[in-house]
């Protein structure tokens, strides 16, 4: 059914294409090796925000060279046990002292006590989970939060949830087969469900769903005055679909991805970031949450690597490493794609191009 009332902005709304420009910008400007500052936005340049771009990021990184290089023979069994292994911790530290451990994961050798033990021990002595999400413990008093994870990967694997995603019709079909699990909630539900689509389990478009979490839900509320007859979830998709018009419109510069222009889960990532963005721009608009304060300052962690993306996505050749060492003084720029930047381009793109 057409929609008769659509999102009305309010002041707030070009934020979401200023950001979405700059931060990419800035991406760009260090994966060339220029040195720092790369922005003149003073609040891009003291805070931390994630990239534009979700698989950009360093962790999404680290998962997508996993699961295509150190486990590209994997079965879908094995491939699932690591994907979610790694993602339900989301640290990269917590993931490499499992595999110190006990090597990489195979489904039919997997010693989950073990496991068990390797995070006991490394909890006693640091965090074993990201701050990035907040982890649910379900309703397992008195079992430490990490073993029922771990009982949970494997009830899952056990009730041949791999075979599930990989028989699924698309990307809401295999949200809703883990969204059925205990203490996944449709943002966690969500996330895992994009990771998994990065491999080769799944092929879905991320085109056309999306779930929005409490981020964006606030992003969204500073953003529009009311979002008409649209949900959440079909707001985000809206702004998918205008924003090469949008660009255009505030005179930004944006190319996308190598030509891959942002999915709704890449919009509902820079939502959440223009939520806190914000709130050091616009502090009196207090949005859903209320919240006035950014946590987090950025730091370099200097060079980034040459990015590698899922092949299926066929934008790998048009990306090119950083063209100088960090200390040179005369920078080039990191090559931007070579084809027409294409808001439908997805998992949809030609075979081959010549």
């Amino acid at each position: 059914m057409k929609k008769l009332a659509p999102p009305k902005p309010s002041p707030l709304y070009p934020t979401i294409w200023h950001f979405a420009s700059e931060r990419h910008s800035m991406y760009l400007k260090r994966l060339a090796g220029n040195t720092p500052p790369w922005t003149e936005d003073s609040v891009l340049a003291t805070y931390r925000f994630t990239n534009t771009f979700r698989a950009a990021d360093r962790v999404s990184q680290y998962l997508i060279r996993l699961v295509y290089k150190e486990m590209k023979n994997a079965t879908p069994e094995t491939l699932f046990l690591a994907v979610m292994l790694f993602k339900v911790f989301n640290r990269i530290d917590t993931w490499e002292a499992i595999v110190s451990e006990l090597g990489f994961p195979n489904v039919d050798t997997f010693d989950y006590d073990a496991c068990d033990d390797v995070l006991s021990n490394l909890r006693a002595r640091q965090p074993i989970y990201s701050a990035a999400y907040i982890m649910p413990s379900g309703k397992t008093k008195g079992t430490p939060k990490h073993r029922m994870h771990l009982g949970l990967i494997r009830q899952m694997i056990e009730e041949e949830v791999p075979l599930k995603l990989q028989g699924s019709k698309g990307l809401e079909d295999a949200y809703n087969v883990l969204l059925s699990y205990p203490s996944l909630g449709p943002f966690l539900a969500f996330q895992y469900t994009i990771d998994l689509n990065y491999t080769v389990l799944m092929d879905h478009s991320e085109q056309s769903y999306v779930v929005a979490g409490p981020g964006a839900l606030d992003g969204l509320s500073k953003t529009f005055v009311d979002l008409g007859d649209y949900s959440p979830a079909e707001a985000i998709v809206w702004l998918a679909d205008r924003q090469r018009s949008e660009f255009d419109l505030h005179g930004l510069e944006f190319n996308g991805l190598w030509g891959r222009a942002m999915q709704p889960i890449d919009i509902q990532n820079v939502l959440c970031e223009v939520s806190k963005y914000t709130r050091a721009t616009s502090p009196e608009v207090k949005g859903l949450s209320g919240r006035t304060r950014i946590k987090q300052r950025y730091t370099s962690a200097g060079h980034i690597a040459t990015p590698f993306f899922p092949p299926k996505w066929r934008i790998n050749d048009e990306v090119r490493p950083s063209s100088r060492h960090p200390n040179d003084s005369n920078p080039q720029p990191t090559k931007q794609s070579s084809l027409p930047f294409n808001i439908a381009r997805d998992t949809e793109a030609p075979a081959s191009r010549s």
